[in-house]
């Protein structure tokens, strides 16, 4: 008998194929048979009459590192169909971890994991770190292992290039995260302390990384006028290294590249046409989202959160900190998310705009006294992005979906409830950019393979049962900038390995989540 009969759906089997007709039959947490089964019986059976079946969505981006342990039902995202989360992004993962960084690393990231008190912080190892999500969290979740977490280890904050004893610690702890299950190298080359590090240290880090098998996704050096360059820097890491390369949140964004998605996409193919093997994703929105001293210029972060502070403070260091930020928009930055309650009146509000509400003269002063006063916890969207260059990216064959979201905040960025049912809706429904097939496939079995995850992804006998019921003519983000809450609309049934954990549109409370470690477990 089967565990779960899926009946009269549209099945989508994550190839891009063209839907076809199909049940889908599930026993102990696999996909057991395809095709015609109206004669089997099960212990559950799903009438999918009117709705498209695929394999479970993938979020390449995801900012679930610590929350998820905190909120393991994780509805903002199954509400969307996903059932696999990749993490440890920007090169800033949460593990593996030493005694000595562990309360500046949850200072620095404050702003993208909050810091909730049922999260006990003890693992230090990538395994001890993916051990918390097996059969504890609803989806799965697949780790990066971070390039300037790493760092922070064996360097501190420091604004140098590694010796080589160090060079070789590093590499020695990212090959111990690989070989504990990581799935590959994340870099935030705009972070500190990455963004003390050249291309010859990533290089390195890489060779780890190339004898697992895993890639290099970087959050590159630049996004402004030299993203291209940044962009094709990144590459080249790859092809010295040998390894895969991953271009996360790829949306040419900024008014210096207004139109110039066509050229990124030049340099992917012109690269893969070369041999290198590189993919990319992004979301379907046109701000960006991190924490706000992030912005700081790069010498003010070396010897991190105290130091940063400190400088904040000395009124000659914030003169020549304003003089190099002169050209910040400060009527384009919005607060989403602030540590003290006093400072909650702010978010929603512009930095213009809060500085003017607070009596502030200066938009930059009020900026440096709301770091002081919240400690760094405070995170922020900033609209630049163009619509023409997002369109451009997601019709690329080598392109998938990464929401880049973070929930924490009053008014965290709507991409984290949204990016998906956003992408089913308004790009392939009603924009028509691409097949619903082909989106299917973005978001399902293209970034499993680049995952290396051997039986996700697709829909076929022996593979792992997540697997979503989906309305196609129904589904529908709800997530706004003012009400980033709410969750996606249409997706009726999401199961994880089998088991049902949005059925009829609620939550079950189940908790069949595991981390895809490596090697890949069938």
């Amino acid at each position: 008998m089967l565990d779960v009969l899926i009946r009269h759906g549209h099945l989508i089997d994550g190839t891009g194929n063209p839907w076809v007709r199909a049940d889908v039959g599930i026993v102990n947490g696999r996909v057991a048979n395809v095709g015609f089964l109206r004669e089997e019986s099960a212990r559950r059976i799903i009438d999918a009459s009117g709705l498209y079946v695929c394999p479970g969505l993938i979020d390449m981006h995801a900012h679930s590192d610590v929350q998820l342990l905190a909120h393991p039902e994780w509805e903002v995202k199954l509400a969307q169909g996903v059932t696999v989360e990749v993490i440890g992004q920007d090169g800033l993962g949460v593990a593996p971890l030493s005694d000595g960084i562990v309360d500046s690393l949850r200072q620095q990231l404050k702003a993208w994991n909050g810091d909730p008190p049922q999260v006990d912080w003890s693992w230090r190892s990538m395994g001890e770190y993916l051990a918390r999500f097996d059969g504890h969290v609803s989806p799965n979740v697949a780790c990066l292992v971070g390039h300037g977490t790493v760092r922070m280890q064996v360097m501190g904050m420091d604004d140098r290039g590694p010796s080589d004893g160090e060079l070789r610690q590093m590499q020695a702890i990212v090959g111990q995260a690989m070989s504990d299950g990581a799935v590959g190298l994340s870099a935030g080359l705009t972070y500190a302390p990455a963004v003390y590090s050249n291309d010859d240290e990533l290089v390195e880090l890489c060779e780890p990384v190339r004898q697992w098998g895993g890639y290099y996704q970087p959050h590159h050096r630049n996004y402004g006028a030299g993203a291209l360059a940044a962009y094709a820097a990144s590459i080249d890491i790859g092809r010295r290294a040998g390894v895969p390369v991953h271009l996360t949140h790829a949306h040419m964004s900024t008014p210096a590249n207004r139109g110039r998605g066509p050229e990124l996409l030049a340099l992917v193919d012109e690269s893969r046409v070369a041999g290198v093997d590189v993919t990319l994703d992004s979301y379907p929105y046109l701000a960006g989202n991190t924490y706000l001293h992030a912005s700081l210029p790069k010498w003010v972060h070396t010897g991190g959160n105290s130091a940063i502070l400190d400088r904040l403070r000395h009124p000659n260091t914030r003169r020549r900190i304003e003089a190099e930020m002169d050209t910040v928009d400060w009527s384009g930055i919005v607060l989403s998310s602030v540590s003290r309650p006093e400072s909650r009146r702010f978010v929603g509000l512009s930095i213009a705009d809060a500085a003017h509400g607070a009596g502030k003269a200066s938009a930059f002063d009020f900026y440096c006294d709301l770091l002081i006063d919240d400690e760094l916890g405070v995170g922020a969207i900033n609209f630049i992005g163009n619509e023409e260059n997002l369109r451009t990216i997601l019709q690329h064959p080598a392109h998938m979906a990464g929401s880049d979201g973070i929930v924490v905040g009053d008014r965290p960025h709507p991409r984290a409830g949204g990016t998906f049912a956003r992408y089913l809706s308004a790009y392939a429904r009603e924009l028509k950019l691409v097949r619903l097939e082909d989106m299917i496939r973005m978001v399902t079995g293209l970034p499993a393979q680049r995952l290396g995850v051997i039986d996700r992804g697709l829909i076929r006998p022996g593979f792992a049962a997540d697997v979503v019921c989906f309305d196609a003519a129904t589904v529908r983000d709800r997530a706004t900038y003012e009400n980033p809450r709410q969750t996606a609309d249409g997706i009726p049934y999401v199961l994880v390995n089998g088991e049902l954990v949005i059925d009829n549109h609620q939550h079950t409370g189940k908790t069949p989540g595991r981390a895809l470690t490596f090697p890949r477990r069938l």
